[in-house]
């Protein structure tokens, strides 16, 4: 019986400067750090690949968590920092805020790039999308009272 969700994990290109935006600018803690060098025919078989070696850490926040991955082993593809979150797979991570301007703000000054600006007021909401070092889309969610 599925439970629910445990986390979401992205693979990323350096993870020093990703740990620094999730941790230092959104405020995710460290709760694991972990990884495995090649030869680790388990993490091979879960994993799917061969002849893997990985860095991990797991960060939390408000009972969300989200793994952070940077592969050395098989050199990873870079994905297309701009890719359009209408195509397949995983569109963008949400967070809550009860401030979205400040936030868009604090967060536009630390570097992230939004798609638009300021944030925009639809059904009882307010939301702007951005990205991540890594070119993932994060959206800003502020629930509006009607």
């Amino acid at each position: 019986m599925i439970q629910g969700f445990h986390h979401i994990a992205i693979s990323v290109a350096d993870m020093e400067r990703s740990l620094s935006f999730y941790r230092d600018t959104l405020g995710f803690e460290v709760v694991m750090k972990g990884g495995w060098e090649q030869g680790n025919e388990k993490a091979d078989q879960i994993v799917g690949l061969q002849d893997t070696a990985a860095k991990l850490i797991m960060l939390r926040k408000d009972g969300f968590n989200l793994e952070l991955f940077e592969y050395r082993s098989p050199v990873p593809e870079p994905s297309d920092p701009r890719r359009r979150i209408c195509d397949h797979g995983f569109t963008h991570i949400c967070l809550q805020v009860s401030d979205i301007d400040s936030e868009y703000l604090r967060l536009k000054e630390a570097g992230m790039t939004f798609h638009e600006a300021p944030p925009e007021a639809v059904s009882g909401m307010r939301a702007i999308y951005g990205r991540d070092p890594e070119g993932n889309v994060i959206e800003l969610l502020e629930i509006i009272s009607s």
